[in-house]
């Protein structure tokens, strides 16, 4: 959803804002995924099970177009995770990786969580809101370099691949993501806080200049540090140039916060 007055800002940014992400290998974003292994650990094998031949099909295409981005290569690792096939609700299979034993062996991310508080606090007295959604970081963020043999996969026909950049299903993830957008978006932290995969955007009125026009400064300056560091938002998720916006179970306005409503019903329910 989008007030009129946003338009112009995201027709100058669609590339930010794309139905797919581009399959490509990603530009070094100044984070990259690391897997630190409980002490002791040796290897990390799961033995690939047999599937349906749809899916084997499925998997194989996958991880051919994954080659071709040169997001994954031919692996020679002593460790191996299976893969296997989600149906999607829309149709078609989604590839995940049984890392079970990999995550199990990793030591857990001490990465800060975003506050709730500070966030919804840094966002008072602002008259106009937007909040992004940002696509998700697996395959968008770079394996470090000594963790790519780890993250190795079988598949049910009998290939080995390693990803060079993060996939789906490693312990840990969620932490790099959050932390590489922080380490992106510092510079517009003080109007546009990221609490992991959303970007809230709160402007308001100053000297001189309507908060509509200052709103667009912002987005302008967000989507542009976006299309720099090759980070995606779906636009399906996102609300532009809203005089409240639901965040974390509350509704953001100018007067200040209250709760919202239908979450209270549902929860009541």
């Amino acid at each position: 959803m989008a007030r009129h007055f946003c338009l112009s800002v995201l027709r100058e940014h669609k590339d930010v804002l794309p139905d797919e992400i581009p399959a490509e290998l990603s530009q070094d974003k100044g984070i990259q995924h690391k897997i630190d292994l409980v002490p002791g650990t040796k290897y990390c094998v799961t033995r690939q099970w047999p599937l349906p031949r749809d899916q084997v099909k499925a998997i194989d295409d996958f991880f051919e177009s994954r080659r071709q981005a040169g997001q994954v290569r031919e692996s020679k690792s002593p460790h191996s995770a299976p893969t296997f096939c989600v149906k999607k609700p829309q149709g078609g299979w989604r590839i995940v990786h049984a890392y079970n034993k990999l995550n199990d062996a990793t030591i857990p991310a001490q990465t800060p969580i975003p506050r709730k508080d500070v966030i919804i606090d840094s966002m008072a007295k602002s008259t106009i809101y937007s909040a992004l959604d940002l696509r998700d970081g697996f395959y968008q963020i770079l394996m470090r370099e000594s963790d790519i043999a780890l993250t190795a996969v079988s598949t049910p026909s009998g290939m080995l691949w390693e990803w060079l950049v993060m996939p789906q299903g490693l312990k840990n993830a969620l932490a790099t993501f959050n932390r590489c957008v922080t380490h992106l978006l510092l510079s517009v932290r003080d109007f546009a806080p990221s609490y992991f995969d959303d970007v809230l955007v709160h402007s308001r009125a100053v000297t001189r200049k309507a908060d509509v026009e200052v709103h667009k400064e912002h987005l302008r300056k967000l989507l542009g540090l976006m299309r720099k560091h090759k980070l995606y938002a779906n636009l399906k998720m996102c609300t532009f140039g809203a005089s409240e916006i639901p965040i974390l179970g509350c509704l953001i306005w100018k007067n200040g916060v209250r709760p919202d409503l239908e979450r209270v019903i549902v929860i009541s329910e």
